[in-house]
């Protein structure tokens, strides 16, 4: 009983640490798979060392492990904290924790020795795609079981933005992993050719939608008001922000596969869901950054804020980059080419890792019961951070302009000015620039990481004792 007068941080503090550990390993995997690119050699001529078998560690490592224990970290903490009751099935909890980690490890090792389904972001073998499946309905009975025995009644519209993630992602990976075995570590998709394209990238673009948008729109609602100590700017927006940007979201796969065999009706879909997609986005990005109504001097001295809404302006500069890249005349530009990278890592970086990384300047100091390490670090985190994410995105964006204007270009006679391996020359000054930024994010995240570490050496882990609802804040 006296279990149910105090919050469940253990599983919290588990995912937290892993969310360091976890990004580490992600982005030195990304550093030396963009050192590859620019100097080929660093393959070692080693199949599992190579760019092919270390790209999808590199994005499953960022995404499911780093991204995805932020996620469990943060929803398990603001579910209870906004309910006013301890998570529910704490056993339950625990194997999400271990269950979640072993699956991590698992990618780890089949991913560099080939074994792979080939579908991007969902490339683990069957086996390990049956773990995933136990694992998140064990989250989704934690975290709805926690709202429904919660004690106020009210639902936090975080708690919105993590259920849809649960939910919708649920839906996505079965339907896009459903396979037929045919060894231990070999499957076949069930469906083929342009069903499977276009099941693939309803899957793929929405798990961008929902693990990387939804999920992370939850943790912009809990903490940014937390850090700044200010409400959320308009509740009401929140509400349109979300139903607008569940209906919305769960179109928008169709951009990806412009100018393919996929019925030109729905690519056309796709493009207009995706144009519509920017006025909830931005939405919600207007609705985080004026939180600060009021708090704006709030940015000079507190550098864990200044993380936090920065994220939320890569967060715009994203989701307004997205829709303008799904117009068909752009893709025909944009597409196949390093512009797309660098799309995805002014989300990636500045908008998942950067919010990621202030909810955790908030959450471990309150998780130890001790006051952060050093303000100073948080600082030199921060700029080393920036810096790193605009060296990335400005030197893809001009290499990726640069490739589709060359392949686009021809003589008079109708022939290519360029071969594709002049194209490939051309990059390679960007690609030294893409490294350098990577470098620099790597390092802000080191930096972190020393700053945590130092905060909770010797600490003991802190008791959450939950309130009366009346007197909760």
């Amino acid at each position: 009983m006296a279990d149910q007068q105090t919050y469940n941080y253990t599983v919290v503090r588990q995912f937290a640490i892993m969310t360091i550990v976890w990004g580490i390993v992600g982005m030195l995997v990304g550093v030396l798979i963009a050192a590859q690119l620019a100097w080929p050699i660093l393959n070692f001529d080693l199949p599992w060392l190579s760019f092919g078998r270390l790209r999808p560690l590199h994005t499953n490592a960022v995404i499911f492990a780093f991204g995805g224990s932020a996620l469990f970290a943060t929803s398990y903490y603001v579910v209870q904290r906004t309910c006013h009751t301890r998570l529910a099935f704490g056993p339950l909890a625990a194997f999400t924790f271990w269950g979640w980690t072993l699956i991590i490890l698992l990618a780890a090792i089949t991913l560099p020795l080939g074994i792979t389904t080939s579908k991007e972001y969902a490339e683990l073998e069957w086996p390990i795609d049956i773990l995933i499946t136990l694992v998140w309905v064990s989250y989704a009975l934690v975290f709805f079981g926690t709202i429904v025995k919660r004690r106020v009644k009210h639902i936090y519209v975080a708690n919105w933005f993590f259920g849809a993630m649960i939910i919708t992602i649920a839906f996505l990976h079965l339907v896009n992993s459903a396979a037929i075995p045919v060894s231990l570590f070999k499957s076949y998709s069930v469906y083929a050719g342009v069903q499977d394209a276009m099941i693939q990238w309803w899957y793929g673009h929405n798990a961008v939608g929902f693990f990387l948008t939804a999920g992370f729109l939850g943790m912009m609602y809990y903490f940014v008001p937390k850090q700044a100590e200010r409400p959320v700017y308009s509740y009401r927006l929140s509400v349109v922000h979300f139903w607008a940007l569940i209906f919305t979201y769960i179109w928008a796969g169709p951009h990806h596969l412009h100018y393919t065999a996929l019925p030109d009706w729905a690519q056309s879909l796709g493009m207009i869901m995706s144009l519509i997609l920017l006025a909830p986005s931005w939405g919600g990005m207007i609705n985080g950054i004026m939180t600060l109504s009021g708090a704006w001097e709030k940015l000079r001295t507190d550098p864990v804020l200044r993380l936090l809404i920065v994220s939320i302006s890569f967060y715009g500069m994203s989701t307004f980059e997205g829709p303008m890249m799904s117009i068909k005349t752009v893709n025909a530009l944009s597409h196949y080419t390093d512009w797309t990278i660098g799309h995805v890592h002014s989300g990636a970086l500045g908008w998942v890792a950067l919010i990621s990384m202030g909810s955790l300047y908030y959450l471990i100091p309150r998780l130890f019961g001790r006051q952060l390490y050093s303000l100073k670090l948080v600082e030199v985190h921060f700029w080393t951070s920036t810096i790193g994410i605009v060296l990335y995105i400005t030197s893809m964006w001009v290499a990726g302009i640069m490739q589709g204007l060359m392949w686009r270009a021809t003589n008079a006679d109708g022939t290519l000015t360029y071969s594709f391996v002049e194209s490939v020359q051309a990059m390679h000054p960007y690609f030294i620039v893409r490294f350098l930024g990577g470098a620099f994010f790597l390092f802000g995240t080191l930096v972190m990481a020393w700053n945590l570490w130092k905060t909770i050496k010797g600490a003991q882990p802190a008791i959450g004792t939950i309130p009366e609802p009346a007197a909760a804040h």
